[in-house]
């Protein structure tokens, strides 16, 4: 892991004080912490979070300063470190997340002028579907707003599937033209 002469323990931490302690380890242990980190995972800005993982830990743990293989126990907290690291990925299954930077979502969409267009679209789709016959709305709303199959609506209307097919046809044809001039 260390040439000869980069090995942290050539400069060995005093016990008895604990700040000078642990600025010791920081003093020997950030770089090569670094290091062995920037090896193992992907994320270059995971890094830094997880060499301070590792110095949290230290501190927290009580009897530290009595620990005798100083060098094995900083780099199997490393090593533990990144395994809980990756079960926490596992369990947030975080390789199907998309970063935000790479999303074609906008950052923020909702725009007065935004909401405004969408209330005049809403309104010419309402029109849209009241200039509809009554047997074609019927159909249109049977099928998209209570999610019935066209079997369904055949039965509960008492005409054919081919009759459902074409009304929804003639609906989704009428509703495209509209909001095609609305735009």
């Amino acid at each position: 892991m260390f040439t000869t002469g980069e090995c942290p323990s050539s400069i060995p931490a005093t016990p008895g004080d604990g700040s000078a302690f642990f600025a010791d380890l920081d003093r020997r242990y950030r770089v090569p912490l670094i290091r062995y980190f920037a090896k193992r995972i992907r994320e270059a800005y995971d890094v830094d979070d997880l060499v301070q993982e590792v110095f949290i830990r230290l501190v927290r743990q009580a009897e530290i300063e009595s620990v005798v293989q100083i060098d094995s126990y900083v780099f199997r907290t490393a090593a533990n470190v990144i395994r809980d690291r990756a079960r926490r990925q596992a369990a947030r299954h975080h390789r199907e997340h998309d970063n935000l930077e790479e999303s074609e979502l906008p950052a923020n969409d909702i725009s007065p002028e935004r909401v405004l267009l969408n209330n005049e679209l809403l309104s010419v789709a309402i029109e849209a579907l009241e200039e509809l016959p009554e047997n074609t709305r019927r159909v249109f709303v049977l099928r998209r707003y209570e999610g019935m199959r066209h079997e369904e609506i055949a039965a509960h209307l008492g005409m054919s599937v081919s009759g459902v097919r074409f009304h929804m046809d003639k609906a989704k044809a009428h509703l495209a033209r509209r909001m095609e001039q609305a735009e």
